[in-house]
Formats: C-alpha cells, structure tokens, sequence
C-alpha cells in the first residue's frame, strides 16, 4: 500500500526540483543580459529599475496576500529590509558591475560556487557539519574558481593576481549565499507576500546607490536595447526565478537547495558561446568541470542533519 505522506512528500519534492531548475536557468539568462547591458544603461539604475517594475507586478498579483500578511510582515521589516539589501541590491550591483569586467562565462561559472558559500555559511550560522568529502568539494570547487580569476595564467596564479570582475562576482556570490542562509528565518507568510516585500526593500535600498552613481557622473539613463534589458531582467531573473527559488527552498531546505545552482554555469556557458558568441577556454572547461566536481562531492558528503 502506497503511504499518502510519502507520495505527497515526493510531489513536493519534483515540485521544488522543477522551481530550482527554472531558477538556475532564468539565473544563466541574467549573465547573458548583464553583457547586454553594458553601455546601454548603467548598473545601478538597472538595479534600481528592474526591482521598480517587480514591485507594480508584485502589488498587482499579490495585493490580496499582502493585506492578510501585513500584520506579520510589520514586525519583521528590519529583516526584510536587510534581506532585500544584500540578497538583491548588493548581489545584483556587484554582479552588473562585473559585466564590465569579466565575460558571461566567468560569471555563470563563478556563480557555480555559490552551494560552497552556502555549506560555509549554514556552518558559521548553524554550526552545521562539514564532512570530509564535504570540505574535499570546497576545496576542488575553490580550484575552479581560482582557475578562472587567473585565466588560466600560472604567472597571475603564481602573483596571486585575479581579474576585477571575477573578484566582484566572488564577494557578490557570498552575499546571495547569506540571503540562501537567512531564509530559515523567513517569516511564516505566502512566498509572494514575502517576495513583494523583499522587492520592495531592494528597491528602497538601491536609491542610494543611484544617488551615489549620479554624483560619480557614472549614470547613464536606459538605452531602447536598455529598456528592453530592464524588462527582461525584471521577469526572469528577478520575478520568476526569484519567487521559484523561496518557494524551493521553503519545501528542501536551503543546502539541497544550493546545491541546484551548479546548473548555472552549464546553462551560462551554453548561452554565452551561442548568443554571445563568447569563445570557450580550455581553463574554463577545466574549471568547469572542478566547480560541478567540487559541488557533487560536497552534496555525496552531506552530513544526515543537513537541511
């Protein structure tokens, strides 16, 4: 006989396959589009932009949730507002000023790494248990990465020297992993009543750096191919991939979760050679290969009270 919580358990559990899955490639699409993006509009009012037209969408669809959650939503706002600040302002700052200076592949693959930031940080936060072939996977993923921010050139590995953008992806990866980490906290709220106020925080907290791009005489006001960018980046990346990845890791946790973000670099890399026409290194296979290694051995050696 069937047990019914088993079934339901596993409906659940493809359900949050096909959400991370969409997730990941929704999250290659914005590595694609942040090379569209240069000289066309400036990263920071990109940010700010793209979380503007994710707010009207959002208090269009979810206006309804908002009014039953508010109650709760209230007293957790200096979470939210810290949550929307460094999962989607900053992230998203760093990783459009990156663009600049790295190509799409290096920013798929980098942001492969991020299930390694999340191991670290559920450790640090949690004290959760890192096993042997857990660290193992840290380190061979860490190994892709480096290969990467060197280019492949024993003479930068060797001066310890790494590509400008490379690094901002690395600082802006860790952060995304801290947000991953947090949402154990998230509030005991419907995912889009939460997600709209996290758009909302990221919005508010990306006027600032407007303001501060502005004064740098940095700006630069959205193009038509600008526009078209914004829309995009609005309904992939930020409003679908962003609500599939709550949703995922609501029902598996934020470790199995992570561990579907090995999927971007794959997915990156595909559209980078074929849209952008990117070449592919040999380096960057090797580090391709490191990163998905790393990330396999870290989940084959995740320890049983993983979440």
């Amino acid at each position: 006989m069937v047990n019914p919580n088993s079934s339901a358990q596993s409906a659940g559990t493809l359900q949050a396959y096909f959400l991370l899955t969409v997730t990941t490639l929704c999250w290659a699409m914005n590595a694609v589009l942040s090379k569209f993006a240069v000289g066309e509009i400036s990263p920071m009012a990109l940010v700010s932009l793209r979380w503007v037209l994710v707010v009207i969408l959002l208090t269009v669809i979810a206006w309804r949730q908002l009014r039953r959650d508010w109650p709760i939503l209230r007293k957790r706002a200096v979470y939210i507002l810290v949550m929307g600040a460094l999962g989607y302002t900053c992230f998203n700052s760093l990783f459009y000023i990156a663009a600049h200076y790295t190509t799409a592949v290096n920013i798929g693959i980098l942001q492969g790494s991020m299930p390694v930031f999340v191991v670290l940080g559920a450790f640090l936060a949690f004290r959760s248990k890192i096993s042997t072939l857990q660290m193992t996977g840290v380190l061979v993923t860490v190994a892709g990465v480096i290969i990467v921010g060197s280019g492949g050139s024993l003479e930068r590995l060797a001066g310890f020297e790494l590509n400008t953008g490379d690094l901002l992806m690395l600082f802006a990866c860790s952060l995304y992993a801290g947000f991953t980490v947090c949402l154990r906290y998230k509030p005991d709220v419907g995912a889009l009543s939460f997600f709209a106020m996290l758009a909302l925080a990221a919005f508010l907290t990306s006027l600032p750096f407007v303001f501060l791009e502005i004064s740098m005489g940095y700006f630069q006001a959205p193009t038509t191919t600008g526009w078209v960018v914004i829309a995009l980046v609005a309904l992939f990346p930020s409003f679908i991939a962003q609500l599939f990845f709550i949703q995922g890791v609501t029902i598996i946790g934020p470790s199995r979760a992570g561990v579907f973000v090995n999927l971007v670099p794959v997915f990156a890399s595909i559209m980078a050679v074929t849209i952008l026409s990117e070449p592919f290194e040999l380096y960057q296979g090797m580090a391709l290969v490191l990163v998905l290694f790393g990330i396999w051995l870290s989940e084959r050696g995740k320890t049983p009270q993983a979440s």
